[in-house]
């Protein structure tokens, strides 16, 4: 006998059991690339840089002034023999006693000195010659035992590891590996992903006048910001532009697309409307692992594989689905699809950093699902919540700074502590 009772669903997967999943699947690319130094900043490196060197080689002046021995300057006001110059690049002769050195920065420290004294703690005494026609020089302070030298190796020791394997290297890594003598390191190739977005009510801006637009057309913005997005996560991007609301269609474009890329990423089509066809192409073509989270914006979220049709390869394309509005689509992309693309450059740090922030409003009515509020800092430090938090409304995220991770069914009241994620360290 039939029951009356209505089927339960099984319950939405967290978005921490999601990104899990998504990250153990994932695999490193091991194909490497031999880049310049100067052509490698934001590149992951696919090797540890080891120093065959000191940095800096030997003991240094870190001032312009004299290199002196303590052992001549007990008291203040002695005076002392200049009988060398040492520019930055050139090496002195030993120090002697009662001699003094004029030094500059960088400049190694001559044997015998241990000591540098800034040319503002000295006077020099040029009609108080010595007999052999040096100057004299009075330094005014005793100085310490070693004053301003930079010792050798204390920035970087010979056989340190200065950047481990899966460093993203910025400006100041590239300089750190110039300071070691690479000119060249070996990088993670970058990720190829397919992109495209689905809707037969999609145009594309340029094409088509907005005083021309037909009933129910929107623009389709989650494209520019989705390949923007890409290119700073390090990947190269195919554009497949616009597919049309058909399973022909999205079957013939994830099939080809699965061939040679990493990941097919989409937008829109991973619902379970009749005309959202993504998902059942890709449940055809391969297999989807994960599907809706249990999050907001961003519920219809799709995680897969592709079975690739290149003999040669061992498994096919990734696949990731977005949801259709905009905001649903960029929170997932940065929650899910960033720290997945970072994992595949071998990339160790996933997390982002989030910090605890007052609220500046109340938020009396909480979701039942974890939920991303789109905030910006205010003057005084604390967090303005935008009026409207749709999953469309796209001037959320240009008007805030960060969003707030808001647990299931929690209420926020002025002056309570939530947890911030600025869109900064999303967007590095």
């Amino acid at each position: 006998m039939a029951s009356d009772k209505p089927l339960q669903r099984a319950p939405l997967m967290s978005l921490d059991e999601a990104l899990s999943q998504v990250l153990a699947q994932g695999r490193v690319l091991t194909e490497t690339e031999h880049v310049a130094i100067l052509d490698a900043d934001g590149r992951f490196l696919a090797e540890d840089l080891i120093s065959a060197l000191q940095v800096p080689p030997q003991d240094n002046s870190a001032m312009d002034g004299y290199a002196v021995r303590i052992e001549d300057l007990a008291t203040p006001g002695v005076k002392l023999e200049v009988t060398q110059r040492i520019p930055a690049g050139q090496h002195g002769h030993a120090l002697l006693a009662g001699e003094a050195a004029r030094i500059f920065t960088g400049a190694p420290i001559p044997p015998g000195a241990n000591a540098v004294v800034m040319q503002e703690d000295t006077q020099t005494e040029e009609l108080e010659s010595h007999s052999l026609g040096n100057p004299m020089l009075r330094v005014n302070v005793v100085p310490a035992n070693g004053q301003w030298i930079r010792r050798s190796g204390e920035d970087v020791r010979k056989g340190d590891i200065v950047l481990p394997q899966g460093t993203r290297l910025n400006p100041a890594s590239l300089g750190l590996a110039a300071s070691i003598g690479r000119a060249h390191v070996s990088v993670v190739r970058k990720p190829r992903v397919a992109l495209f977005s689905t809707g037969d009510e999609l145009v594309m801006p340029g094409e088509v006048a907005p005083e021309d637009m037909r009933p129910g057309a929107i623009y389709n913005s989650n494209r520019f910001f989705l390949r923007a997005l890409l290119v700073r996560s390090g990947c190269l991007v195919t554009d497949l532009g616009i597919v049309p609301d058909n399973l022909p269609d999205t079957l013939k474009v994830l099939k080809e697309a699965a061939h040679d890329h990493d990941l097919v990423l989409t937008s829109g089509g991973v619902s379970v409307g009749e005309e959202d066809h993504v998902k059942p192409a890709v449940e055809q073509l391969g297999k989807l692992n994960l599907w809706q989270i249990s999050m907001k914006p961003g519920k219809p979220f799709a995680f897969g594989q592709l079975d690739s049709t290149d003999t040669t390869k061992q498994v096919g394309a990734y696949f990731m689905g977005l949801p259709g509005n905009p905001v649903s689509s960029y929170v997932t992309f940065q929650l899910l699809v960033r720290p997945f693309l970072l994992a595949l450059q071998g990339q160790a740090q996933i997390a982002s950093n989030s910090y605890l922030i007052q609220a500046n409003f109340d938020f009396p009515k909480p979701d039942k699902r974890r939920e991303f509020l789109r905030v910006k800092r205010n003057a005084a430090g604390s967090l303005d919540l935008f009026p409207n938090q749709s999953s469309g409304v796209l001037t959320s995220v240009v008007w805030g700074d960060g969003v707030i991770d808001n647990p299931s069914m929690q209420a926020i009241k002025h002056g309570d502590w939530v947890r911030y994620f600025p869109f900064a360290e999303w967007l590095q």
